[in-house]
């Protein structure tokens, strides 16, 4: 079961991120480089996604944050929300969604569901949707998850070469460096 499971999820994976349109990609690289500050939200594993994606950006020498961390400050207008939800209707994503848009920041949607309340409101929408056909291999959210984290493990590496930072800039600013 363990490498049925396993090979399972890669497939489905690698099918979901190959429509991820490229100009879509290069949009999100430049809503980064052009904002003040980035701030990232989930809530559960996609929670725990979004905390993978925005350890990265700070290590790449932006200034990232988790929203819900008791150091995040406020989000401005000059500034980008990044929002990871399966559903696209999670009621804390939507609240800090609403909040983001009202206050005029840009708001960058990871979602399954491309008709979500996320999805219809964001400045930008990547629409993962893996197909789950064998829940006994990938319970619950597991595909959505694991595509959402080497989606944005892929952006990052598009980032280091727009920013021109290399794995040994990005080792400096790792904690364990320090």
């Amino acid at each position: 079961m363990f490498r049925e499971a396993y090979n399972y999820i890669l497939e489905n994976a690698k099918v979901s991120l190959d429509g991820i349109n490229n100009q879509d990609v290069q949009k999100a690289v430049e809503m980064i480089k052009e904002a003040k500050q980035i701030f990232v939200y989930g809530s559960g594993r996609s929670g725990l996604v979004g905390k993978f994606f925005a350890m990265r950006l700070v290590q790449l020498g932006l200034v990232a944050y988790f929203i819900g961390e008791t150091i995040t400050p406020v989000v401005n207008p000059e500034d980008l929300v990044v929002l990871i939800s399966n559903t696209g209707r999670t009621k804390s994503t939507i609240l800090v969604e609403s909040i983001a848009k009202r206050i005029g920041a840009k708001v960058m949607g990871i979602t399954s569901n491309k008709n979500s309340p996320l999805a219809k409101h964001a400045d930008l929408v990547f629409h993962i949707k893996p197909k789950n056909g064998r829940k006994e291999l990938a319970p619950l959210g597991t595909l959505f998850e694991i595509s959402a984290v080497i989606f944005l493990d892929s952006l990052i590496a598009e980032l280091m070469e727009a920013l021109n930072q290399s794995e040994e800039d990005m080792r400096r600013r790792h904690a364990i460096w320090v």
